[in-house]
Parts: C-alpha cells; structure tokens; sequence
C-alpha cells in the first residue's frame, strides 16, 4: 500500500498556516463540462519525473500531504510568496469541514519564460478557519487522491 506524507510527519508547519508540497503535475487533455445538471472533468496526463520546467499555462498539481479538515473549519488554500514570486499562482476553492484527500490546486504559469518546479517544492499554504460547521463534506472528492494510481 502506497504511504502518503501526514503534515504531522514533516516540518512544514508555519506561524500562519501549513505548508503545501508537490506530490504530482499534471496536463489538462481534454475540456471540462459543468452544467447544471452535468459535472464532467477533464482528461488528465501525468507528467513524469521530479523536476518540471513549465511553460506558461494551467496545471493541475496534486500536493504530497494528506489533509484531513476538522468537522468544525474549512480549508483555504493560498500561494506561497516564492510562487507569485515568480510569476505563477495556485488557485483553489474551499476546502470543506470533514474533507479528507490529497486535495488538487490549479497552477497557473504567467511568467512567459516558464518556472521550473521540484516534486517536494513548497508552493502553497492551507489554513483554517472555524466554521462552527453542523454537517460535514460528503461530496465526490472524499478520498481524493488516496487510492495507488
């Protein structure tokens, strides 16, 4: 069974949150269809190796961690300075009470000469806020991220 890094485990924990690494990119192979009625994501390609210079564009990037949201918050996720630095961001969406996964973020290359990233390269901080939340996550993504692709 594949093991997956917990953030207890590492040193990535920060006055105002905790740090993000790179567990996997991926390339968008196809177009995504989201009605009112449909939910259909996009082919994926994963790109292989450990360091990736990527020229500007959307990526997907799976993070390393494993994150379990507490049944009482939400998860935001935010780039690391380092990123904007170099002329790309992470975008993401809410991370809801309950959520358990190694969540996904979409990488966005502005920089028209590309950056290069390593697996394991800190691009995001996630932190939480209290949501005094009486349900919890039950969506499509619980788990994301877990199985041994």
């Amino acid at each position: 069974m594949k093991r997956y890094i917990s953030i207890s485990e590492v040193s990535q924990i920060q006055p105002a949150g905790i740090d993000l690494t790179v567990g996997e990119i991926f390339i968008f192979k196809s177009a995504g269809i989201l009605t009112r009625k449909t939910r259909e994501l996009p082919a994926l390609e994963k790109l292989k190796g450990e360091k990736w210079h990527l020229t500007p564009g959307a990526y997907l990037v799976r993070y390393a961690e494993k994150v379990e949201v507490p049944h009482n918050a939400i998860g935001i996720v935010l780039p690391r300075s380092s990123l904007l630095r170099m002329g790309a961001t992470i975008f993401s969406a809410v991370w809801d009470p309950g959520y358990v996964g190694r969540g996904v973020g979409l990488l966005t290359v502005f920089n028209p000469r590309g950056i290069t990233l390593e697996k394991g390269a800190r691009v995001a901080q996630m932190i939480f806020i209290d949501a005094r939340a009486k349900g919890r996550y039950r969506g499509l993504f619980l788990r994301e991220g877990l199985k041994s692709t």
